[in-house]
């Protein structure tokens, strides 16, 4: 069995757009550690979002094999999929995505209702664990529109992690916050990872996650051109 959570072999993924036949990705292949913080970069276009769609079971691949937390994903359908990325996938995303009508708390035990369906108790003891996490226990009550965008991002990760998942995909996430958000945001990532175990996985243009990623991959044209260690590589062994 594979030691990685997430295993790309010559993954490639076609669209049909009218007439054209596009290749947003091409033999593309990569292997992501548990417990690990790694960027996916490059510029619009290159692939990064349809990537991370895929890993986390959003669409699935049109070639090769694509395994995460030992289970081929490439060969689900839909209801699978759901279920699977329900238990084992979280998301981030740059416009946070919270539903306006649940106060914060309830934002982040939306999934444990969706998927999980675990008693009020648990699911109580976990949403009370994260917003202390977050930082964010005196705005539990609050709506979202009450929130400034770091607020906001914050509650975006604890409703990320609160299923426990394997992996965590983000996805420009700090494309709307401003640089001293942005950072806090992102130690709050690693804090989280270092906490619970999880890998997050992103794809973005903001040289401050790349900055802080162990391994960065690069995509240009739906190509990988270059995998490194980032300045963090190597701290956590």
């Amino acid at each position: 069995m594979s030691m990685n959570l997430v295993t790309a072999r010559d993954i490639g993924k076609e669209y049909q757009a009218g007439e054209v036949r596009v290749r947003a990705l091409e033999k593309v292949s990569f292997a992501i550690a548990p417990a690990s913080f790694v960027s996916f970069v490059g510029p619009s276009g290159s692939g990064k979002t349809t990537l991370l769609n895929l890993i986390g079971c959003l669409d699935k691949p049109t070639a090769g094999t694509l395994m995460v937390a030992g289970t081929d994903v490439a060969g689900m359908d839909r209801r699978t999929g759901a279920r699977f990325r329900g238990r084992n996938i979280g998301f981030i995303f740059q416009d946070f995505n919270l539903l306006p009508v649940l106060t914060v708390g309830e934002n982040i035990e939306y999934p444990l209702q969706l998927v999980l369906n675990l008693p009020a108790a648990e699911r109580r003891r976990r949403v009370e664990a994260l917003l202390a996490a977050v930082e964010m226990e005196p705005q539990a009550d609050k709506y979202p529109d009450q929130l400034s965008g770091g607020q906001k991002q914050r509650v975006a990760v604890a409703r990320a992690l609160v299923a426990q998942p394997k992996l965590v995909l983000a996805d420009e996430p700090t494309a709307n916050l401003d640089h001293h958000t942005a950072m806090r945001v992102i130690e709050l990532m690693k804090r989280m990872r270092d906490e619970f175990a999880t890998t997050f996985i992103f794809s973005t243009h903001d040289p401050k996650v790349v900055g802080e990623a162990e391994i960065i991959h690069t995509l240009e044209d739906g190509r990988l051109v270059k995998t490194e260690n980032g300045q963090q590589g190597g701290q956590n062994g």
